[in-house]
């Protein structure tokens, strides 16, 4: 349906699976171009519902583009009480971060670049996810069978602890899975 995207080189700055698995799952072909050694860290008085795009941004910066590459990269934060969850650094760390969002909403917000030599673009979207009330044996599950250490807010919706712990959702799914795709493929239309 993208087919205004033939004249890029589609390139994803991400190292996500999931990233890579909805772009595949939108009929998007692309390649993946990791970009490393980005400064991840932001202003400390920026509004946490601007920090993914922010990020986002930062990573395009990163990456020198070819004239013919549209680049895509993104970034996800969870927020629980205005307090920014990022990737656990380890399990006790997850265990803290998933006893705190058991039975309570939080805030996924995901911000998207797409910049190619001559258009930068950027948005976010934001979804609130409640959590059921979690036991410590179904967070401890989770955590020894999926070791979720590379995930804003320590769990991924689309695994274990999605299927048994999600109790509802207001906004977009696979923007809490980390790119939300509908604004995407709207605003990839116009390029």
């Amino acid at each position: 349906m993208l087919n205004n995207l033939e004249k890029y080189d589609v390139v994803l700055g991400s190292n996500s699976p999931r990233r890579r698995e909805l772009l595949n799952d939108m009929g998007i072909t692309f390649r993946v171009e990791s970009i490393k050694g980005i400064d991840e860290t932001y202003p400390a008085n920026l509004p946490v519902e601007q920090i993914p795009v922010y990020l986002a941004r930062i990573k395009a910066d990163g990456h020198p583009l070819q004239a013919n590459e549209l680049l895509i990269t993104a970034d996800t934060v969870v927020v629980l009480d205005e307090t920014v969850l990022g990737k656990p650094v380890g399990e006790a760390d997850a265990h803290r971060m998933l006893r705190a969002l058991s039975g309570r909403d939080h805030r996924v917000t995901s911000g998207v670049c797409v910049t190619t030599a001559d258009r930068t673009e950027a948005f976010s979207d934001t979804s609130i996810v409640r959590f059921a009330e979690l036991t410590d044996d179904e967070i401890d599950y989770y955590i020894k069978h999926y070791r979720p250490f590379d995930k804003a807010g320590a769990y991924g919706i689309q695994e274990w602890i999605g299927n048994i712990g999600i109790s509802g959702i207001n906004g977009d799914f696979y923007n809490v899975m980390g790119l939300p795709t509908r604004k995407l493929y709207q605003l990839l239309k116009t390029f």
